[in-house]
């Protein structure tokens, strides 16, 4: 068996975590799988160099996104025929071709969304937005298997698409080992002044459905309470929500002593952010997979999470949840937790061990398995 890929579709961030971790973590002989080739860009440079890997890299792919699109609608079915390949797999999400059969990933769960959409009015990101979920909805009608994240992605997709002819099915990330690390022994809050201070951190871009405002205002809330917190920030930034976040900074911490914005970090480091904090928290409304939110439970840290989305499908009873839109409502599960060593440690424990399930291994191997079983469901339905 030959397995095509297309990666023309990614460029950054998970969609390059994902890829990398699957084919580090893969033997493909154990699935009957002789040779894998891979068209991309710059992300192929990234790319362990494997006796059965085989990169390719069109001029088209190095160039803007209109490049790529009209590269993928009308070259890439004939040259993964070319190749011989038996299966063709897009991580990356949209598939305008011909070859059959082809796995896609549903990775974006913002274009199935109409009230985070919403946030966006007319802008180009709006429109952008309007136009994946146009794509992928015709793409995923047309595909032979799809492979969502979490059950309340599959669920929020299909509510859009309709039935599906798809096989399809469930596989979340894995997780990288440098972020898993032991909870640390939990103190009573009047151990941390104002020169050891309890320190929060969130993680995650700063967009209109992630609420780092609120998160400021419910921190102001509590250090009016007298508590010795701060709270770090990191991410890259949607430029209309990082004025919100300023200006909620600017009525609050005026010479920002304890709310500090750190930019984005080199994914590479993230885990040092982690090991300092001494609480983690997580307010987005709209996630197809929290990464970050793994990534937060197994570092040991207890953990104020919002209550949207499939984040109580991934963190369990291991958190306490609350309204990302309500200031108050965080400010009332960052109380609950912060004033409770007992329920910091029992909480802390409980999201490390939940965190231990998600593994890349286990997401390479279910991937190239569900793989070859979408190979065997289209030979089947030829022979029949």
């Amino acid at each position: 068996m030959i397995l095509g890929i297309d990666a023309s579709n990614i460029r950054s961030g998970g969609g390059v975590t994902h890829l990398t971790e699957l084919l580090r973590e893969i033997e493909p002989a154990s699935f009957g799988i002789k040779r894998i080739v891979i068209w991309g860009g710059d992300v192929l440079k990234g790319l362990e160099n494997r006796p059965w890997l085989e990169k390719r890299s069109p001029v088209a792919l190095s160039k803007g996104i209109l490049r790529r699109a009209l590269w993928q609608r009308f070259s890439l079915s004939k040259v993964v025929r070319n190749e011989g390949c038996d299966v063709l797999f897009i991580p990356g999400g949209s598939y305008a071709g011909n070859f059959h059969p082809v796995v896609t990933m549903s990775r974006n769960l913002l274009p199935f969304d109409m009230s985070e959409l919403k946030r966006y009015r007319w802008s180009f990101t709006g429109f952008r937005l309007l136009l994946l979920r146009r794509s992928q909805v015709y793409s995923f009608r047309r595909v032979d298997g799809l492979i969502f994240l979490t059950d309340y992605a599959c669920k929020a997709v299909t509510r859009i698409t309709g039935k599906l002819n798809a096989k399809y099915c469930i596989i979340p990330h894995g997780l990288n080992a440098r972020f898993t690390k032991t909870p640390k022994i939990q103190y009573d809050i009047t151990k941390y002044d104002e020169a050891h201070p309890y320190r929060i951190l969130y993680v995650s871009i700063i967009d209109l459905y992630k609420h780092q405002w609120y998160v400021v205002e419910a921190l102001a809330i509590l250090r009016k309470l007298g508590l010795p917190i701060v709270l770090d920030l990191i991410g890259p930034a949607y430029l209309p929500a990082l004025k919100m976040l300023n200006a909620a900074i600017a009525q609050v911490d005026t010479d920002r002593s304890w709310v500090h914005y750190h930019g984005a970090i080199a994914f590479e480091t993230l885990h040092k952010y982690y090991e300092q904090a001494d609480l983690g928290l997580f307010a987005s409304s709209c996630e197809n997979m929290p990464n970050i939110l793994l990534e937060t439970m197994a570092s040991g840290l207890p953990i104020a999470c919002s209550n949207r989305g499939p984040m109580p499908e991934v963190l369990g009873q291991a958190g306490v949840y609350f309204d990302p839109e309500q200031p108050k409502d965080i400010a009332r599960a960052l109380q609950e937790l912060i004033e409770s060593t007992q329920l910091r440690t029992k909480l802390s424990n409980a999201s490390y061990e939940l965190a231990q399930q998600f593994s890349w291994k286990r997401c390479a191997q279910e991937t190239f398995q569900f793989l070859v079983d979408v190979k065997k469901q289209k030979d089947s339905k030829c022979a029949g």
